[in-house]
Order: structure tokens, then sequence, then C-alpha cells
């Protein structure tokens, strides 16, 4: 039996680790390093030869455990305490302008506004959560809402603290961080350089380079790639001594994490205009990818104030770079059908770099810019990677057309089951009204089982073709209908694979309504739309009784969106799928939100002027009793909170006929 360690022995323990973590510090963090390489090696091995001597002193920060712990069979779920929002885009100073104008609207006050300005680095989000200062839990932002538990891999990080100030625990005994991890390029080139040697598969581009490592399941192989964590903000803002961006940034920084070091702070359109031209001059010396800029409202009450819709707030707005360009050759034209029923023309390409990414499908849209660009096949035309994410044909260089080259026509039918084709009025998209198109039905079936919907695990667009083809699978329904028999035919189908498949079928039955909503594919509603849906309505009974003047009515929901909602579940295709669903042992469970009940349950507020207390407080008040707080009055706001001063809102609220609400009045309604 090995003896406990003495304490002059636990002693040295400690004082290793707090040296590692400094020496960490001002090698990841400072780009400083205090000691030699073989110095420092020295202190780690000694640190492990404890450890391996007495493992009950290791622990969750100690600077062993960036080493990689043991594989891991899959990521688990995370749920953010705080959504981690997407962010709304502008592209010129114009609409810039604009959202300067809403936000000084909101604020109430002249358009001379403090920002915090950054590079909005192309890597990975990530969420830290410390616990009385030690790092507990490490996740990918994922839907915003719901993300992916890598904790064992981002403890390999060597720019992410394993553990936090004495001061900074006492203060916060929960803290979440949240931040970009990238991969530098002078480390990609690298990478690529030893992988291309070794004969193996190069990596597509830092991002890739990041988010790949990052979603290893095994953490050694984490541990061996260059990665770099900048910290930008944290989840919570009501935190004491933090009032700001600027506060949380000294904050994060005296912690030990790495800041971008081209934060500004310029108040106001102009200085904000001329952050962004000077970043586009400093871009193409950065040795890490960005594609805009981020700008947000320094000021957490303003920030409150401001509030969000739907997924983005309205405090927060990425500038983004004009889209890289690139030109190659149009070989071909085909006609892909998506799971609504759209066609869209796709050019096939001579293989070119764009914006650090080999593009050889480009989309073009629809049938009008495709007569617009009068593009044809073997004409060099101009790509760009529109938000420097989807590859579209913008131009085409007629003066490089070859002779003989032919034009592209439009289908006047359906590509996959040869159905005549539609163009409905006021669109400019052509579809096939055929639900039994084969690659409609495939579509549908891929959505239908990602992570936002279903999230059946293993089956992918190849697997649903196969299903398809085999006629297994005619609409999603079938799924629930399948047997381990019916799969073992398909092709590298073995029975582990097949098991695990029935098995990820089996634990689909019973998902929440928000993502049984975003799964049935209806056109125009994502996960958000998915979710306003339930929180209004709670079951599909109920939903599919909506009127789309009803479902106009939902904050968020718009009148496009509502009439597809309601004309989905009024089609009698629809119904003979959810019956066959239910009899496949669907359950489709009833929702209840956090808003779902309470004497304000439905109801939409405004809070304006200036009330005994932070409009935090009466925010929470009206959340706790069911209702939902607004940033702006609107025909579907039911009360406005008012206190003094309350400007144009109150002129606003009166001309709508919106009931308005003293502080006294409100609370005698909630007592």
């Amino acid at each position: 039996m090995v003896a406990s360690p003495d304490k002059k022995l636990i002693a040295e323990h400690e004082r290793l680790k707090t040296e590692i973590h400094e020496h960490n510090r001002r090698y990841y963090v400072d780009d400083n390093p205090s000691v030699s390489d073989a110095e420092y090696d020295r202190l780690f091995d000694r640190l492990l030869d404890i450890e391996k001597q007495y493992p009950e002193l290791i622990t969750a920060d100690s600077p062993s455990q960036r080493v990689g712990a043991q594989p891991s069979k899959k990521f688990e779920p995370v749920t953010h305490s705080v959504p981690m929002l997407s962010l709304q885009k502008v592209t010129t100073r114009e609409q810039f302008e604009e959202f300067n104008r809403r936000v000084a609207e909101g604020l109430e006050r002249s358009d001379d506004i403090e920002y915090v300005t950054e590079p909005k680095l192309d890597g990975l989000a990530v969420e830290l959560v410390y616990r009385n200062g030690i790092l507990e839990l490490g996740s990918t932002r994922g839907d915003g809402t719901t993300g992916e538990n890598i904790t064992p891999n981002l403890r390999t990080i060597g720019s992410i603290p394993l553990r936090l100030s004495e001061k900074t625990a006492r203060s916060y005994p929960l803290l979440e961080v949240r931040g970009e991890v990238i991969m530098r390029l002078s480390d990609f080139r690298r990478i690529n350089e030893r992988l291309t040697a070794e004969d193996k598969q190069p990596l597509a581009n830092p991002r890739n380079g990041a988010a790949g490592s990052l979603r290893q399941l095994n953490p050694q192989i984490t541990a061996s790639r260059p990665l770099l964590f900048y910290a930008y903000g944290i989840s919570e803002w009501h935190l004491s001594g933090l009032s700001s961006q600027k506060d949380v940034f000294a904050l994060l920084k005296s912690e030990g994490f790495r800041v971008n070091d081209l934060v500004g702070y310029p108040r106001g359109v102009e200085a904000v205009a001329k952050t962004f031209d000077k970043l586009i001059k400093l871009r193409p010396s950065l040795d890490y990818e960005i594609d805009g800029m981020v700008i947000k409202v320094s000021d957490f009450a303003d920030q409150e104030a401001l509030g969000q819709i739907s997924r983005a707030p309205r405090w927060a707005v990425a500038w983004k770079f004009a889209a890289e360009l690139a030109e190659t050759i149009l070989k071909d034209v085909e006609f892909s059908v998506g799971r609504t029923g759209q066609v869209t023309p796709v050019a096939k390409l001579e293989p070119v770099r764009v914006a650090g990414v080999t593009v050889s499908n480009a989309s073009m849209h629809n049938e009008d810019e495709l007569t617009a660009l009068d593009a044809r096949i073997g004409d060099t035309v101009v790509i760009r990677r529109a938000g420097d994410v989807i590859p579209e044909v913008v131009e085409v260089v007629r003066e490089k057309r070859p002779k003989g080259a032919r034009m592209i026509r439009f289908p006047k039918n359906c590509p996959s089951c040869n159905s005549e084709l539609v163009r409905p009025e006021g669109e400019s998209a052509w579809r096939c009204l055929n639900l039994a198109c084969p690659e409609q039905v495939e579509g549908r079936l891929f959505h239908f089982a990602s992570k936002g919907g279903f999230d059946i695990e293993g089956l992918g667009d190849k697997l649903a073709r196969q299903l398809i083809s085999q006629g297994l699978v005619k609409d999603p329904a079938d799924l629930f209908y399948l047997k381990k028999d019916d799969l073992l035919p398909l092709d590298l189908m073995a029975d582990k694979r097949a098991a695990n498949l029935i098995a990820a079928i089996d634990r689909s039955r019973s998902v929440e309504l928000p993502r049984v909503i975003y799964a049935l594919g209806i056109f125009g509603v994502g996960e958000a739309a998915a979710r306003l849906l339930a929180e209004q309505y709670g079951s599909v009974e109920k939903l599919q009784e909506a009127s789309t003047d009803d479902l106009v009515s939902i904050p968020g929901i718009g009148p496009v969106i509502a009439k597809t909602v309601h004309e989905f579940f009024a089609h009698d295709d629809t119904h003979r799928m959810l019956r066959k669903m239910r009899a496949g042992g669907v359950l489709f469970p009833e929702y209840r939100s956090a808003r779902s009940e309470g004497i304000f349950s439905g109801k939409t507020f405004v809070i304006t002027g200036t009330l005994s207390r932070p409009r935090s407080h009466f925010k929470n008040l009206i959340e706790q009793h069911g209702g939902k707080v607004t940033g702006s009055v609107s025909k579907s706001t039911d009360y406005l909170l008012c206190g003094e001063d309350p400007g144009s809102k109150l002129d606003k609220a009166n001309k709508l006929g919106v009931a308005v609400l003293t502080e006294n009045t409100f609370t005698e309604m909630i007592a």
C-alpha cells in the first residue's frame, strides 16, 4: 500500500501547478516565454512524476490534464444557461448607419453611441463554465441553445486557463466565458506540409482545422494540434462590478485569457467606419483569418434595454468584408431539387481557390439570375463566396467567351421525377409539387433526421438515398416502421450498424415539440421559428388548428411564414403523415415553455421610462408570470409599462391603442 503524500510533497505539487500555469500564460497568451523549453519540460516532468506516484493529487486544474483524456464514444449535449445568439449582418456603411439609427431610437438618445469593436475571427465558438474558479465544462455553440460537451478537448488548449484567481472565484462562483477557438495561418500551413509529406489528406482551411480538431473523440489528437482561444465575452451581464464590455475584457485579460489586441471603443458611426477601414488594411498582415468586424453596444444596461429578436441581439452586428472573387471555367450546369421542391441551377466548375477554399460547385440561384447572367457552357465566370461561405456565380467574362459556347435552358420538367414544374405567382423559383419526388423525399428525410430535428444518429444522406431507392421509405414517417432485417441487405450495412440505427430511431420517438416542428421541413421555418410556434401553441394539434391570422400575430412570425405554416398543416398529405407517425409510436409531447403559464400568459410588454428598479427586474417579473418583453411598440404589443420620461414609445402606444400601465398598476396586477 502506497503511503499518503507528506505536506512537503503536497506543497511542492501546488507550487509546480502555479509555476506551470504562469509559464503557460506567458507562452500561449503573452507570447513572451520566461523560461527555456528544457526548464519547462523539467518542471512538467516533475509534476507528472508526483501525480503518477500519488494519483489522488490530480485535480481538474492540473496542467497535466492538458495532455488529453481517454477517447470518448460520443459528445453529450449541453444546454446553454443563456443562449449563444447569432449576429445580424451588414455589408455596407449605409446598412450600418441604419443599424445605428435603430439602436439610437431604441435607447431614445442621440446617435453618439459607444461601441466596442473587434475582428470577427473565423473559428469555432465555444463556452467555458468556471465553477468556484475551476474549469468545469466546455461546449460548442451548437444551435445556440444546445451544444456538445467537448471539455476534455478544450482542456488541451494552452491559452485556456484551467483555474481562475481566488479573488475572481470568490466574486463570481459561476462564470461562463465565451470565445472563439482558431488555428493560426502559419500553424495551418505547417500542419498541411506535414500531412502532405505523410501522404495524408490536408486540412481544407484553418477554420475546418480548428473545428475538426475540437470534435475529435480522442483528446490526445486535439492536444497535438496548435489551437488558440480568444475570449470575447461572458454569458451573464448581471454581475457586480461589470457594467460594460470594457469591464469584461479587463477581467478576462487579468485572468489570463487572450483578448484580441485590435479591440477598440469607437463612438458614433464615423469612428466605427474608420475602424472598419483600418481593419481591412490590416487583414492581409494578420496570422489568422477574419471575415469582418463585430460591433457591440458596450454598456450592459443599454444592451438589456435593446433586447433581442428571435435568435439575434438588437445591440450587436457583424460588419462583413466584401466577399473574395476568383475566375474559373463553367464546365456544365446541373439542376438540383431541394426538400421544398425548389429547383436550383448549380454550376459545375474547374476547381478554383476562393477565400482559402477549393470550389468546384456554385449556386446560380434561379431562372431569373441565370437569364440575367447569360452564362454559357465554356464561359469564364467570376465566383464569389457569399458571406465568405456559400460559393455563387456573380459575373460572366464575356470577352473570354469561346466560339460555340452552349446556351443553358431552365428545364420545364423536374430533373428528378419528370413532373411539370410550376412557378408560383410572386416567386422567382420554379418548384416541383410532387411530394413523392425522390430528391425531395431524400432532402426531407435527411432534414427530418438532422440534429435540429429528430436527431437520428447514423442516418446520413447516402443511407437516406438507399432507403428511398430500395422502396423502404416513401416519407419520413416510414422510418418508424423499419426493422433491422430491412436494413441488412443495404450496402455497407453490418449487423451492428443496423442495430444502432434502429436504436437511434427508437430514441427519437419522444423529442421536444420545437424539434418536431423543425423536422417537418415547413418552407421558411427554421429552428427559431419552430420554437416560437411551440411556445405559442404547445401541441401539434393546436398548431394544426391555427389560422393564418392567428399565426401572423405571433411576434417573430411574418406573413410569408404564417401562410406556409397554415397551408402545410391544411394539406391532406401532412394529415396522413402525422397519423402514420403517431401509429408508429411518435409521442408528440406537449411543450411548456418558461412563459407558458401565468397571469401574463401570451401577453407582450414593452418597458419605457425611468422606473424604481432596473428594467431587468420588471422583465424577469413579466417572464415569471408568463409574458414576453420586446424592445419596440407595435400592433402586437399588449401593454406598455411606463415610468417617468417615457419618450416616443408612449406616443406610439397611445396612437395604436396599447394599454399603458404605471408601475403601481403593474404591481397591483401581480399582487
